[in-house]
């Protein structure tokens, strides 16, 4: 279907007005009530003289305004663009810069960080808070002033619905392979056909629809047979694995389930897949499910044990999940576990599903549009041990926004074939599994957070007394990796303490350095070259317990 996800949940509105489309903590939202508050939120973006292209940036908790902001985009065939609620005010400013945007919805605790983008940025039309501002914020009057989104719905008309085409876009801004935060450029037609497969496949459809009518009746059959999907995502929606899995679950008439904003709080989670009788969890490697798992063993030793009766699967992407954990979860639910190797720049490249203990140890398998490539383009052969580029060649995104030299760098075409490849090294078994091996470029993935190198180095050698700097990612079981910085300073100064304030100051809060390592000089050889391997040994042993 030549259309955009805007166009689907209109329609899905009007076939099914009274399913809830949205459950978060003390209120459920019917579809037309979803469709109702994203068309008056749509007026107000026309009225402020946004419109097709334009981009409409989230800076929002999960919830459903998130959701609406998205739809209200999409219903005008604006350019629906996140922002990570953990970045700092130049983070937030750096970004919405390059995404031109031209209006701005914000959680009105996050305004302090909003502040110097409203102030400075001559692209931003609008400003739209959602929830009251801490008092005496001190805050200028374009933030202190701005509208508040419940009003908006309260005086607004809705905006009638018009049809929308798939060339419509969206964009997902991630650090990816591509140090500062870009933002990769998906069309609506191409975001649904990457998800398409699954989507319908869990509803044992073999053939995505072809029209919005048959689509609808895909929705009316699943509700009729009480197997609409019911999502809950602990991961931010400001990420690609908790939006587009979200989207997705609203295009087939599902339910999204939301947890209270905030930090992540286990017990609250349990309680809500309970309350909610949720099916789907939606998570992130083991930053998110070592606390769940933790908190299912907690309950179980204190005589209350959480019901997990009505959860049939997991959904991991971003970053790994050790089959550790796999094998606690399979212990105590009836659940399909998919981890799935996949970037915001397209995807899924493999998939690992257990459905039992017995499955394990978990093992990927590429997708049907994934090749492993070497270097001169060929096949890697099963089972050679050659090392090579994770691609894949379904749908994927344009490239990425206002960079041309790394959208050819990541979008290749090899053998009049276009694919994505955002870096991932794997190697290929004599069965056809996939051994993951990592980025190439050095990222570090924290947490399913992307953090690149040079942005944590640049700010610690603008410190006094610092004279070199490297920052490296060290292997850990709960997060993925650890962010650690080994730095030279003049005679021990400035401290540990005073550096990493330093970059909390300036950087999101999971950039932070989780250990520094202070010297009086770094490795490097006699031509200056950073002696890598030897770093990361030191970094490394900065972690290790002592003996």
């Amino acid at each position: 279907m030549d259309v955009s996800f805007g166009t689907i949940w209109e329609a899905i509105a009007a076939g099914l007005p009274d399913a809830v489309a949205i459950s978060e903590p003390g209120r459920d939202y019917t579809f037309a009530e979803f469709d109702d508050r994203a068309a008056r939120l749509a007026a107000a973006l026309e009225s402020a003289g946004v419109g097709p292209g334009d981009k409409v940036a989230c800076y929002l908790y999960n919830s459903a305004a998130y959701l609406e902001a998205v739809f209200a985009a999409v219903k005008i065939g604006a350019v629906p663009v996140n922002a990570n609620y953990r970045y700092t005010r130049d983070e937030l400013t750096a970004l919405l810069a390059d995404a031109d945007a031209a209006a701005l919805l914000f959680s009105g605790d996050l305004a302090a960080n909003v502040a110097h983008a409203g102030q400075t940025l001559p692209s931003l039309r609008l400003l739209v808070r959602v929830g009251p501002v801490p008092e005496s914020s001190g805050l200028p009057p374009v933030v202190r002033d701005a509208p508040e989104l419940s009003g908006i719905y309260a005086t607004t008309a809705p905006r009638p619905p018009r049809p929308r085409p798939g060339s419509d876009q969206l964009f997902m801004y991630t650090g990816g392979t591509t140090g500062k935060p870009k933002g990769v450029i998906w069309r609506m037609s191409d975001l649904l056909g990457s998800m398409s497969a699954g989507l319908f496949g869990r509803l044992g459809i073999a053939a995505p629809p072809a029209t919005l009518d048959e689509l609808v009746a895909v929705a009316r059959d699943a509700a009729a047979a009480g197997e609409s999907p019911v999502v809950l995502s602990v991961v931010p929606l400001m990420h690609a694995t908790g939006l587009f899995n979200i989207m997705g679950t609203l295009a087939i008439g599902g339910r999204a389930v939301l947890t209270r904003p905030g930090g992540l709080d286990p017990r609250h989670v349990w309680e809500t897949v309970a309350a909610q009788r949720v099916r789907t969890l939606l998570v992130a490697g083991n930053a998110v499910c070592q606390p769940l798992v933790d908190e299912l063993l907690a309950a179980e030793a204190g005589g209350r044990p959480h019901d997990l009766g009505s959860l049939t699967s997991i959904t991991s992407s971003g970053t790994v999940l050790s089959d550790r954990l796999k094998r606690a979860l399979h212990e105590r639910a009836a659940i399909t576990i998919t981890d799935a190797i996949a970037s915001s720049e397209g995807g899924p490249f493999a998939f690992a599903v257990t459905s039992s203990v017995a499955d394990l140890p978990s093992r990927f398998y590429p997708a049907a549009a994934t090749r492993v490539l070497a270097a001169d383009g060929s096949p890697v052969i099963p089972g050679s041990g050659e090392v090579g580029t994770l691609a894949f060649s379904g749908p994927i995104p344009s490239g990425y926004y206002k960079d041309a030299a790394k959208t050819s760098a990541t979008f290749r075409v090899v053998g009049e074939v276009r694919y994505t490849m955002p870096g991932d090294l794997a190697t290929v078994e004599a069965d056809g599994a996939i051994r993951f091996l990592g980025r190439g470029a050095g990222v570090i993935n924290t947490g399913g957070e992307k953090v690149h190198p040079q942005e944590v180095e640049d700010v610690l050698l603008a410190q006094p007394g610092v004279t070199d700097a490297s920052v490296v990612g060290i292997p850990d079981d709960t997060w993925g990796e650890r962010v650690v910085a080994v730095v030279a300073t003049q005679n021990g100064s400035p401290t540990e303490q005073e550096l990493r304030a330093a970059v909390r100051g300036r950087l999101a809060g999971y950039k932070v350095p989780r250990a520094i390592v202070l010297l009086p000089a770094l490795p490097r050889t006699p031509t200056g070259k950073l002696e890598l391997a030897r770093v990361r040994r030191i970094a490394a042993d900065a972690l290790e317990p002592p003996a």
